[in-house]
């Protein structure tokens, strides 16, 4: 297993490999469980802790009392508990911040699992070397399968259409893989990328509304459920068609110093869009994914301060339908 205090690898393969597997030790597994499991979740979390159940693994967010995001998770459930991944860097302050909410519901803890890792998956071989029959069970993102040493979730394809999976092993302490298919954690984040699936750092926790990030379009947002924290502004921009911006994917051919979270996208000399997370390859070129307007999109945007750098639009492996009926401006 990768040490955690080491650094995620800067620059990934490239092209990306379609088979492999790495130890994503920049995220932690949470257990919540007691007899608010539940409900606590249901108040704090945009999915519907229904839906949750032993084959569905769904995204979920946690966001501001202004709808903003804070955290991006997935649910597991484990009997009567979920389980939820966080990231490192972020974790603690996650942590404090809901212990505030869990204090209302006695007998209900949420306590990290030391031994527990994730692991990401690229490719259909490795997912079933360790699914084994229950593999069949896994056709859509999301689709989950209880193993012995923990649960294998069929995630989103890359744009590309490399198949992809996360293993949430809980218990034991060897990953049980093949160490000649380990790849750098590069290769996930820009398989993350390439899948349109958006992550938080500190500097753009609370920046973006959780649809800003496509996490709708990933099975990460219930509209039906009933309410919760920052239900009321997510889901005025969903029924009344608010939403002016949302996640794309680009490619930077020649990357050079790579754009960090948070810094800004411009057309001309106004800026539009803000990086959500960016990789670099080996090949010098780049990819992010950004917050853009969307009557700003196709414009020739570039990186604030990089104006050579010019972005190329990449396809993702979902629809964005929003951005076909937003052709009014920001406010």
């Amino acid at each position: 297993m990768n040490d955690p205090d080491t650094p995620l690898p800067a620059v990934a393969d490239f092209p990306l490999p379609g088979d492999g597997w790495t130890v994503l030790s920049d995220r932690i597994i949470v257990r919540i469980s007691g007899p608010g499991t539940d409900k606590f979740l249901q108040g704090q979390f945009s999915q519907n802790l229904n839906e949750v159940t032993a084959g569905h693994s769904p995204r979920a967010a946690a966001s501001t009392p202004k709808g903003r995001a804070y955290c991006l998770t997935r649910m597991v459930r484990d009997g009567e508990d979920i389980l939820m991944d966080f990231s490192s860097d972020l974790a603690d302050d996650t942590l404090t911040h809901l212990r505030k909410y869990l204090m209302l519901f006695r007998g209900t803890s949420m306590d990290v699992i030391p031994a527990a890792s994730l692991v990401g998956i690229l490719g259909n071989r490795v997912a079933e070397t360790v699914a084994g029959n229950a593999m069949n069970n896994l056709k859509e993102p999301g689709d989950s399968a209880e193993l012995n040493t923990g649960f294998l979730v069929r995630t989103e394809p890359t744009a590309e259409g490399t198949a992809r999976f996360e293993f949430w092993q809980t218990t034991g302490n060897e990953i049980g893989l093949d160490t000649t298919g380990q790849l750098p954690q590069a290769d996930w984040y820009a398989s993350e990328i390439t899948a349109g699936v958006a992550s938080l750092t500190a500097t753009t926790r609370e920046s973006f509304v959780p649809q800003m990030l496509n996490w709708q379009h990933l099975g990460g947002v219930h509209f039906k459920k009933g309410c919760y924290t920052g239900q009321e502004v997510i889901a005025r921009m969903h029924f009344l068609g608010q939403l002016k911006k949302s996640l794309f994917r680009f490619r930077i051919k020649q990357a050079g110093e790579l754009p960090v979270p948070g810094s800004a996208l411009v057309a001309g000399e106004r800026s539009v869009g803000e990086v959500v997370n960016a990789v670099k390859y080996q090949d010098g070129s780049g990819e992010l994914l950004a917050v853009v307007r969307h009557d700003a999109a196709e414009k020739n945007l570039h990186p604030e301060g990089q104006p050579n750098a010019a972005l190329v639009p990449m396809p993702l492996p979902y629809a964005v339908p929003e951005r076909e009926k937003s052709a009014q401006s920001d406010t």
